[in-house]
């Protein structure tokens, strides 16, 4: 197994990919990110695949079940750490989110949940056992970033608010990205927060986005264009941030690249 530290209460500290097709995506990944690949049995004859770079854990990923009820496409899932998942749910429940899954264990690696805020994204919460989650986070090829896109700005500040004590800081960023939140968890930075515009289109749901970090985003986009990847929006370049792009695997399930500045 892979090294997991440990995370602080409210911030996220694993992602997985939900995808149609396992096989495909485990290549699709592993070539674009250089993951090694680490597969666990599951019931059924199924397996999860654990990613990750230089033994330390980065992302995962699972074969999704169409005849699931609400089944989503291809997408990516975040889950934020707690220190009790049962208690955080019923937070969340009198704070307005829907409980998609009540808490349950997952073997000696922890015990999870799945509800849906307010606006209407999903996340996991995960309360660790034996794995505390990515062990390796802002390094190439690792996840960075998560972004909260939603039509309601405001009930969702207040709903995290809540939830993890997150203060929300708005600022005016440069064209195009206009107003934005950073969730502060104390000092520091757990999440993004952007409004959904209405020329993104109706097809755009509320949703946690994931961003991974690479040492060059033009030559990692061309790579993933190359790998049969789709890119969403010209990349573009955010002032003593980073240049970052939105793609699209070959599956559909959206994610984002960034070349953070250097600090």
């Amino acid at each position: 197994m892979a090294d997991t530290p440990k995370h602080s209460p409210g911030t996220f500290c694993w992602v997985e990919l939900a995808s149609s097709d396992q096989a495909a995506a485990r290549s699709f990944y592993t070539e674009l990110f250089d993951w090694d690949v680490e597969e666990v049995p599951m019931t059924e004859g199924s397996t999860y695949t654990m990613f990750h770079r230089g033994g330390k854990y980065t992302a995962a990923l699972y074969q999704a079940d169409p005849s699931l009820p609400n089944a989503s496409p291809d997408c990516w899932g975040v889950y934020v750490a707690t220190d009790d998942v049962d208690a955080s749910v019923e937070r969340a429940s009198r704070l307005g989110a829907t409980v998609l899954s009540d808490p349950f264990d997952v073997s000696d690696a922890g015990r999870m949940a799945v509800v849906q805020d307010p606006t209407g994204a999903v996340f996991c919460m995960w309360q660790a056992g034996a794995n505390h989650g990515v062990g390796i986070k802002s390094e190439a090829g690792a996840l960075c970033w998560n972004e909260l896109l939603t039509r309601d700005t405001g009930s969702a500040a207040a709903f995290y608010g809540g939830l993890f004590g997150w203060v929300a800081h708005e600022q005016e960023m440069p064209p195009p990205t206009g107003l934005y939140t950073s969730f502060m968890a104390g000092e520091s930075p757990a999440g993004g927060m952007m409004a959904i515009r209405p020329e993104w289109g109706d097809d755009i749901q509320p949703m946690w986005a994931t961003y991974f970090s690479v040492d060059d985003c033009d030559a990692c986009v061309e790579r993933a264009v190359a790998l049969g990847a789709s890119l969403l929006a010209p990349s573009l370049e955010i002032p003593d941030v980073g240049r970052f792009a939105w793609l699209a695997d070959p599956r559909g399930a959206a994610f984002a690249v960034i070349r953070l500045v250097e600090r």
